[in-house]
């Protein structure tokens, strides 16, 4: 594609010739508010001539890590109770899998196919394909995989695991929800074993699914919940959430026991503090689902299905080479659109939140006139 970004407002982009291009990808779910949103430019703009980095080990009080994690913690509730901000999805992933290690004596994991945790090495083990992870064994033992949704891979979960870790919205499978009952038989499994359960919520967080986090939606409660992506605001920053109890053993044996140099950078904790604002404020949670309706409203009329929640959607045509057909011809009429890691079949819609009913309607019509000439 080569697209020349010169520079993005909204819900578009615009390239060096001041096209404009209708953004239905998002970053991947990072950018959650659009682009430019006025009130976090001026949040990064006052926190970036207050300071920078200083000292993330304790030292230092930073108000914009202690404001966030509070607004994070008021949303969450019970058992949440500590917040530990890295830098990025696959560092969140790393650290909750040390932290689940480290509260519970054990080391093996259990992961489900066709999931994307992340590039490190501990995230690409917990990862649900081959293809992307073949090419840099061994990876790190322990890591047992499951299928989505099947309840019978829910007896696999044993004494031994220290962790489940799942997506409660599959990714990169092409956001695919879970069965009625799976995610709670899930927790009831690992409340028998003892067995931590770790959501990762780094795409379906900050109000993609039509709640803050799907988790909340299944009224699910997993042990360590899993965030960045949208959490930034357009800036990088994750996180991982549990209660102090479990939380804590980072604390001793070792001291330091996960170390983030740039971990909570007061710049993108200044940035998502106010992009959870905007979320709460402007009632986005409640645009999403009428968003959702709309869109599919759009395709049932012509005869089509979409598959997802929220602002994860999915429609699959059949083949990598209809996908491509597609993206290229709305492509040229100014609309971004993609695929996912693990299903080439289908398309990936994820624009922003706060989409505007207009521009939802122009990229249905769009997609679906494209879709009809296959």
């Amino acid at each position: 594609m080569a697209l020349d970004v010169a520079y993005a407002k909204g819900s578009y982009l615009y390239d060096s010739d001041n096209k404009a291009y209708l953004d239905l990808i998002s970053g991947i779910s990072v950018s959650n508010l659009g682009h430019g949103q006025p009130a976090i430019i001026k949040a990064i703009q006052e926190q970036a001539e207050k300071f920078l980095h200083t000292m993330v080990y304790g030292e230092h009080i930073q108000a914009p890590q202690t404001l966030l994690a509070k607004a994070l913690i008021d949303q969450l509730g019970a058992p949440f109770e500590s917040v530990y901000f890295v830098n990025s999805g696959s560092e969140a992933i790393e650290g909750a899998i040390k932290l689940a290690k480290r509260h519970t004596n054990r080391f093996e994991i259990l992961s489900f196919r066709n999931a994307y945790h992340g590039s490190t090495h501990g995230a690409l083990s917990a990862m649900g394909g081959n293809f992307f992870s073949d090419g840099y064994l061994p990876l790190v033992p322990g890591f047992e995989k499951a299928n989505f949704n099947s309840f019978e891979d829910i007896q696999k979960i044993s004494s031994n695991h220290a962790a489940v870790l799942i997506e409660p919205i599959q990714g990169e499978a092409g956001y695919v929800t879970p069965s009625p009952g799976f995610l709670q038989a899930i927790r009831e499994k690992c409340n028998e074993t003892n067995t931590l359960l770790i959501f990762d919520e780094i795409q379906s967080g900050f109000g993609r699914s039509g709640c803050l986090f799907a988790f909340q939606t299944e009224e699910v409660i997993p042990d360590i919940l899993v965030m960045a992506k949208g959490m930034g605001g357009g800036m990088p920053l994750g996180a991982f959430v549990a209660a102090q109890s479990i939380m804590s053993n980072l604390m001793s044996l070792p001291v330091l026991g996960h170390i983030t140099t740039f971990g909570g950078h007061p710049v993108s904790c200044a940035a998502s503090k106010a992009a959870l604002d905007i979320i709460l404020k402007e009632n986005l949670l409640e645009h999403v689902l009428k968003l959702e309706l709309r869109f599919r409203d759009h395709f049932a009329k012509a005869g089509y299905s979409l598959s997802g929640k929220g602002l994860m959607l999915s429609i699959d045509l059949g083949s990598f080479e209809n996908v491509m057909n597609v993206i290229n011809q709305v492509y040229k009429k100014g609309i971004l659109i993609d695929w996912f890691l693990f299903n080439d079949r289908s398309l990936r819609i994820a624009p922003p939140l706060n989409l505007s009913f207009e521009d939802c309607d122009f990229a249905s019509k769009a997609l679906i006139e494209a879709i009809q000439t296959l």
